[in-house]
């Protein structure tokens, strides 16, 4: 068994003495994992960093086997993140939300374009927070747990939306929400893709999908926790809003 395909490194760690073992997010094959033989190496390390661009070439015996991986370099995205705290952290947030919610070896090709559209975007552009946010609720929606956020699920209106309904998933405007508005979900117009980037705005939305991946998704995953990486790009957004 072989094939090529180019994707986007999520994960590394070490197997034996000498060897990683990989998982790539690819447009064919989806989250991949493999064996690179000597990729401990100061020659190999360096190419192996979360979210670097590689093509590779994954052979096995056989199709159920782990196989391995040999890996050439086409983009390296650590010169843009480590020189930028928050880009870091949300590279870390991308990388173990894709390694939590895909699972193996399944195509995911319309979220595999938007994965790699906002890896390029961190640390490179200011707008990226909110291309995170838009990107989790695309991460929603491929995984089955996606929001509805046309109109109104009471009036039908399109106008004033303001909440989400944690039940259903669909947006609630502040006629329909009435006396039940403080036990719905915040609706910011950045989780619309309107308005400016704000940080305020962002963790809003940040909030309403966090509900939606810890309680729809993560029970379907055995309820494991989702990964620390996204709190700690959450409060590190929190607190750049309060530092503005």
């Amino acid at each position: 068994m072989e094939w090529r395909d180019q994707g986007a490194l999520l994960a590394v760690r070490r197997h034996g003495e000498t060897s990683a073992i990989i998982e790539v997010f690819t447009a064919e094959h989806g989250r991949h994992a493999g064996v690179v033989r000597g990729g401990t190496s100061r020659k190999i390390t360096p190419v192996l960093q979360p979210g670097a661009q590689l093509d590779v070439t994954w052979r096995a015996r056989l199709d159920e086997h782990i196989g391995s991986y040999n890996v050439e370099p086409l983009k390296s995205r650590a010169a843009a993140v480590m020189g930028d705290r928050l880009a870091l952290i949300g590279l870390n947030a991308v990388t173990g939300l894709l390694c939590f919610c895909l699972p193996e070896r399944e195509p995911h090709p319309q979220l595999y374009e938007r994965t790699i559209t906002l890896l390029d975007l961190l640390g490179t552009s200011p707008v990226w927070p909110l291309a995170y946010l838009r990107w989790e609720l695309a991460l929603l929606d491929e995984m089955g747990f996606g929001l509805d956020l046309s109109c109104c699920a009471v009036t039908g209106s399109i106008d004033d939306l303001a909440y989400v309904s944690p039940k259903s998933g669909r947006a609630v405007s502040v006629e329909g929400a009435g006396e039940w508005a403080d036990k719905l979900l915040p609706l910011p117009p950045s989780l619309l893709g309107h308005g400016r980037a704000e940080p305020d705005g962002i963790s809003k939305g940040l909030v309403t999908t966090g509900f939606f991946l810890h309680n729809r998704l993560a029970p379907q995953l055995g309820n494991r926790p989702l990964p620390a990486a996204r709190q700690r790009l959450i409060d590190a957004i929190a607190r750049q809003g309060r530092a503005v």
